[in-house]
């Protein structure tokens, strides 16, 4: 099983996570409190994001939140993507309030 590095490019965090997780999963492993996470399935778009590098597979979203010019700029929901490889992430979703709010602590 490999394990790649996933930064969030907002905050300069790194953190770990298996190719068997989703990112959502994996941000949810550096234990801060608060991370929204919304329904986990797809279907909120609470956990938006940007990959701005790297290899991911998708599992089904919402096109109410995903729609197909989302996915061609890749745009995709946390709980619904999971690495290939090293990723960076940029937060666009209703995380990124919280996640800015961590490092503004």
């Amino acid at each position: 099983m490999a394990t790649y590095s996933i930064t969030i490019v907002d905050t300069g965090v790194t953190y770990r996570c298996p190719e068997t997780k989703t990112v959502l999963e994996g941000m949810e492993c550096l234990g801060r409190r608060g991370i929204p996470v919304g329904c986990r399935g797809g279907g909120c778009g609470v956990c938006k994001v940007e990959i701005v590098s790297g290899q991911f597979s998708t599992e089904v979203m919402s096109a109410e939140h995903v729609c197909p010019a989302d996915l061609e700029e890749k745009r995709v929901l946390a709980c619904r993507v999971r690495p290939n490889s090293d990723l960076v992430v940029r937060i666009i979703g209703l995380l990124k309030k919280r996640v800015l709010k961590e490092v503004a602590a």
